[in-house]
């Protein structure tokens, strides 16, 4: 019969690597730094904010059974968990999971020791245990012994007497008699049928939590008689506790109202034609390359002003919100999208302005597909969250777009998450959000302030938890984004994944080459979905254009100069108008090259009334020229001249003639141009050797930016090359920590866990020795910042005042100066070997 371990140490020693990587897996924040040995880990593994995250970790039935474990004796057999568990009637389900439960809070090193004394560690036993401050969601109060503390020995005996129990000679054995009682499921039943009926529906209030309740100076006679035999105890003040032993009488045993041993099944599925599915996630790509595309153009020559705390101010998110015709918080969706793809950053000038990046440039000559992909592996790895803009911070500052403190360490998390959840479904399966909800919540019942679902009977947290909104979030940015359709999961959402999804656990976090990878593959899937561009318009006799489809780029960007967008949609719908045709004259057009423009990319004929506006406007462009004096004005139609001097809206421009084809303006010439036009005439800009300059305007752009990175929760998740190594070195350390020595004759022996003492020539003559019988050695060595440690070497040379040897620590071959070896001692002969 092998030994039971007496600590957490102890067991975990006797775990096998696979395990302890296991752990090191499951509690990642155990590696930084790596323990030296078993019992550091052990140390480390005990702490409250490592407890404290462990425990935010688990699901709901593991979490269930910590808190049964909380309420029970220390240490807790198995079975009599199990009873807190299914109750006195047993509970299949719950009896068959249970073992699963306890295995995961053992393998997390919450829970050691054998079933036949099965113990919470300390720390997680007080974050779990109920108290009058901090309720336990069993909704159970303290024990008999732990309410009755300090209460005197009359009163005491008193309670004896009134539950027709022998007095006892002092409060530890009255104490042990009353909680024998209330344990006793025959006694105790008896007793209650002797209760009023008024004293058991008191009970009845009490009995799922929580057990405080008030009392008056004096009590009425049903409460004066709960009172009399302890079934009511006083819990300072005025107010009193149903003991716990009493309420798990009236529970049958039951620790949890509710226990849930299995995760809820996403339900009721709607299954529908995996095509419409991946056909209407494929439309809203699309959509959502046109509304990131219109958000480059609008910004095209400089964005808004950055504030001075960084973000967007709330005019200019509506003012965004205007130009891609959407809410202000899809809006900020957009925004934030485009920024953690680094599209738009800010330029950094004095003036500081948002601006698209030169990285833009190169992801509008993308083809579609490869462009959603970019946007995609932008999304899914981000932890800025839209969702928070326009809420209030701790500080009860408005949280703004672009702006700091927008980013959410578990989004990421909970985006892959639910994403796998859908994705566990058969292809073309959708559920309602509120089961996906409850299953994330099931996963990760403590994530958040009001995540923990409330008992039957109780009332719902007023205000989702974290976790819970970060999934809607997820939800409804997948649907815009098209990832989903229809609520269900793409085929090529299936393949931005990047892994094979489970419906039980969370799946890995991908490398970034794996996320590459699997982002490519996603795009090469969505391709075939997407429109193709057409190389078209249909001109209409109404002055406008209908684009059937998407137009090729450089007809889109020539259009788009001559024509004002009308509405979009599947057919986007251009308007011309003379400043439209007017914009296209500036921009250095020919009326010529526009009518053949027109004529070239349409599948229709040319309307009569479209001709006539671009002959009209053209004829009418540049008779008159505004040049630089402050500005001046010149034309060969005097009499046109005479038009402008008189017209009593140019009486601003602050015009005078210098000749009878020249006028003179006391405003800049941008300001005379934006003047005339408002007054109905179409000059133009010339240059000072008279040409007819080209207005067109150059694009902005910030300097090289990066996109921001996402801020981790907590410590990255270990790969199997560092858990291997830090296995090694705990196991090494653990050796040089624990190996038996022989003892040193020459010198005293060395205090538990100090450092070996042994002479100079000693040292040199045991390491000389031990390279001849290849024996292992324990030394101890100071390094040259006067950190001490204990190692288990093997040496192989001794020469020159060094000696080289194998480190079992370290796992590698070193050098030391024997002038720093402390003190050597020999291994026992089982340990050596």
């Amino acid at each position: 019969m092998t030994d039971t371990p007496r600590t957490l140490a102890e067991e975990l020693r006797t775990r096998t690597d696979s395990g302890l990587a296991g752990l090191l897996r499951a509690r990642p924040d155990l590696l930084s730094p790596v323990p030296g040995d078993v019992t550091q880990l052990a140390t480390r593994a005990g702490t409250r904010a490592s407890v404290a995250r462990a425990v935010e970790r688990l699901d709901r039935f593991a979490l269930q059974t910590a808190e049964a474990l909380a309420v029970a004796p220390d240490p807790c057999p198995y079975p009599a968990l199990d009873a807190l568990m299914c109750g006195d009637a047993g509970d299949p389900a719950v009896a068959a999971e249970l073992p699963r439960a306890v295995a995961t809070l053992r393998a997390q090193a919450l829970v050691w020791g054998p079933d036949e004394r099965l113990r919470l560690v300390r720390t997680a036993r007080e974050l779990l245990t109920p108290s009058a401050t901090h309720p336990s969601p069993t909704g159970l109060g303290p024990t008999v012994a732990e309410a009755t503390a300090g209460m005197s020995p009359g009163r005491l005996q008193e309670i004896l007497a009134a539950a027709d129990l022998p007095a006892t000679h002092d409060p530890v054995t009255a104490i042990a008699a009353l909680t024998s009682l209330f344990s006793d499921r025959t006694r105790m039943a008896r007793l209650l049928d002797t209760a009023p009926a008024e004293s058991v529906a008191v009970l009845d209030k009490l009995l799922w939590g929580p057990p405080y309740g008030g009392v008056t100076d004096r009590p009425a006679a049903h409460l004066q008689w709960l009172l009399d035999r302890g079934l009511l105890l006083p819990a300072g003040g005025r107010n009193v506790v149903l003991p716990r032993e009493v309420a798990l009488h009236l529970r049958a045993g039951r620790a949890h109202r509710t226990p849930e041993p299995l995760p809820p099944k996403p339900a009721p599925a709607t299954e529908r034609d995996p095509r419409l599915v991946d056909n209407a996630a494929a439309s809203a790509a699309f959509t959502a390359l046109a509304t990131v595309e219109e958000l480059l153009k609008e910004w095209d020559l400089g964005g808004p002003s950055v504030l001075r705390a960084g973000g967007l101010s709330v005019r200019d998110l509506k003012r965004t919100a205007t130009a891609l015709d959407t809410t202000e918080q899809l809006a900020a969706f957009w925004l934030e999208l485009a920024y953690g793809a680094g599209l738009i950053a800010s330029d950094g000038e004095a003036d500081e302005r948002y601006a698209a990046t030169p990285a833009a440039e190169e992801w509008l000559q993308l083809p579609d597909h490869e462009r959603w992909a970019v946007l995609a592996a932008a999304w899914l790895p981000a932890t800025r969250t839209p969702g928070v803009v326009g809420t209030a911070d701790a500080k009860g500052r408005t949280l703004a777009a672009l702006g700091p403190n927008v980013d959410r360490s578990p989004a990421p998390e909970v985006r892959r998450r639910t994403l796998a959840l859908l994705a566990a479904l058969p292809p073309g399966t959708s559920v309602p959000s509120g089961a996906l909800l409850a299953r994330l919540q099931w996963e990760r019942p403590l994530r958040g302030a009001a995540a923990a679902k409330p008992e039957e009977g109780t009332a719902a947290p007023v205000e989702a938890d974290l976790r819970t909104r970060l999934a809607q979030w997820t939800l409804d940015e997948a649907e815009l984004l098209g990832v989903t359709g229809r609520g269900a999961l793409a085929a090529h959402g299936r393949a931005l994944l990047g892994t094979e999804p489970e419906d039980d656990a969370p799946a890995p976090v991908p490398t970034p080459a794996e996320a590459t990878a699997a982002a490519g593959r996603a795009a090469a899937l969505l391709a075939p979905l997407l429109p193709e561009p057409v190389d078209h318009v249909l001109l209409q006799a109404d002055l406008t254009a209908v684009a059937p489809g998407p137009l090729h780029r450089p007809l889109a960007e020539a259009l788009g100069v001559l024509a004002d967008v009308e509405s979009k949609g599947g057919a986007t719908v251009y308007r011309f108008t003379p400043a439209s045709v007017r914009r296209a004259l500036d921009a250095g057009r020919s009326a010529a090259e526009l009518q053949e423009f027109l004529a070239a990319h349409s599948r229709t004929p040319v309307p009569q009334p479209l001709s006539y506006l671009v002959d009209d406007v053209a004829r009418r462009h540049g008779r008159l020229r505004v040049g630089a004096a402050a500005a001046y004005l010149r034309c060969d139609d005097d009499a046109l001249l005479s038009e402008i001097l008189a017209d009593r809206r140019a009486v601003a421009l602050r015009l005078r003639r210098l000749a009878p084809t020249v006028l003179a303006a006391q405003t800049a010439p941008d300001q005379l141009l934006e003047g005339l036009r408002a007054m109905g005439y179409a000059p133009a800009a010339e240059s000072a050797t008279g040409d007819v300059l080209i207005a067109r305007s150059d694009t902005y752009r910030t300097p090289p930016r990066t996109a921001p990175v996402p801020v981790p929760e907590g410590p990255p998740a270990p790969d199997a090359t560092l858990l291997t190594a830090a296995v090694r070195a705990i196991r090494a350390g653990d050796l040089a920590a624990t190996a038996e020595r022989k003892p040193v004759h020459a010198a005293p022996s060395p205090a538990p866990g100090g450092l070996p003492r042994t002479t100079s020539a000693e040292t040199l003559a045991t390491m000389q020795a031990a390279v001849l019988t290849s024996s292992a050695l324990w030394i101890g060595y100071v390094n040259a910042d006067g950190a001490a440690s204990q190692r288990v070497i093997a040496p192989v040379r001794v020469e020159g005042g060094f000696v080289t040897a194998y480190d079992h620590t370290a796992d590698e071959v070193r050098t030391y100066p024997l002038h720093r070896i402390t003190g050597v001692a020999e291994l026992a002969d089982e340990s050596a070997s």
